[in-house]
């Protein structure tokens, strides 16, 4: 059975390995039922039972796959799902959040989740190209916040969260409100960035150990990315696809994964778990969300919480390989 561990302040424990249910692993609303239904199954069967959705992925079939999948289990996992606002709605950000709310409810066939979270990258100020919130659409009155609380207060939610992507002063200062219980925190082999402090040099965008910050502030952090898109596995990003965190293009970071493969070459497990066991070693870390296609990904996401860390002299290379732009293995 998987590791499980504290959510923060929160008092509730999760699984080491969280399922994810986006694109990344795509498992749930690609593939035939049965299939979904067993790599759903198995997941639970090993004590992962928490599953992170949002009404974004696969336009709402995620959250409408989990809905018909999970009555058929003995065990009910507890749910994640994410809102993402756009410049519409920001005239009237409550409304829009319950709309969302109510709609993801409804695919998922449930009368409430554990956590409820925004979606949206969070900048100093809004930007309409990117799609990203403001620190005052976030924390200013009638804002996200207070929107999340008046679900949280009729009991819709448990927990309420966002997603740590934008500008790190901007998520920083989220942080430090002490208004959300969880962040998503994108942390890997390749941008270590968001758990500890990254050598000059180094060529991917720095989050100024956002992970640190969340667990000064008792925070529950979820790791999100951990196989960099996919390019930790070695395998490429369908084409087209923007990276997700600044100075992580698709063709960057699979020469940067090859280089840390060569570099980790000697650890145990395979590199997959190797990056697993990188960032559940990341101090502050609550869990990693893992996108997995069929079960034997599942088994081998699972037994990477019981691997070993990595070795010292492993970790003294990653940072000559930070520092280089992983040009110096």
């Amino acid at each position: 059975m998987v590791e499980q561990r504290l959510l923060g302040r929160t008092g509730l424990t999760i699984p080491a390995v969280v399922f994810g249910a986006g694109a990344v692993g795509g498992a749930v609303f690609t593939g035939d039922p049965e299939a979904r239904s067993a790599v759903v199954g198995r997941a639970l069967a090993l004590g992962i039972d928490w599953i992170d959705t949002a009404a974004m992925y696969g336009d709402g079939a995620s959250e409408e796959n989990l809905g018909r999948i999970l009555p058929g289990f003995a065990t009910d996992p507890r749910i994640s799902t994410k809102v993402r606002l756009s410049a519409a709605d920001l005239d009237d950000i409550p409304a829009a959040v319950e709309r969302s709310f109510r709609a993801s409810l409804d695919r998922l066939r449930r009368r409430s989740i554990t956590l409820f979270q925004l979606h949206n990258r969070i900048e100093a100020s809004r930007d309409a190209t990117t799609g990203a919130l403001g620190v005052d659409d976030v924390l200013g009155a009638g804002g996200v916040a207070d929107a999340l609380e008046q679900i949280r207060a009729r009991g819709g939610t448990q927990l309420i969260g966002i997603t740590g992507l934008g500008d790190a002063d901007a998520l920083h200062a989220v942080l430090t409100s002490r208004r959300f219980d969880t962040v998503q925190a994108y942390h890997n082999l390749l941008n270590p960035s968001a758990g500890r402090a990254v050598p000059a040099g180094f060529a991917a965008y720095d989050y100024r150990r956002l992970i640190t910050a969340a667990e000064r502030e008792g925070m529950g952090v979820l790791v999100i990315r951990v196989m960099a898109a996919g390019a930790i596995a070695g395998a490429a990003p369908r084409a087209g696809r923007q990276p997700l965190s600044p100075g992580s293009a698709v063709e960057e970071d699979l020469r940067r994964a090859a280089a840390a493969a060569a570099a980790l070459a000697g650890e145990p497990g395979t590199m997959p778990q190797r990056s697993i066991r990188f960032a559940l070693d990341t101090p502050g870390v609550s869990g990693v969300l893992v996108g997995f296609s069929d079960v034997a990904q599942v088994e081998e996401a699972a037994a990477a919480a019981d691997l070993a860390p990595l070795s010292a002299s492993a970790l003294a290379t990653l940072e000559q390989l930070w520092a280089s732009d992983f040009r110096s293995y």
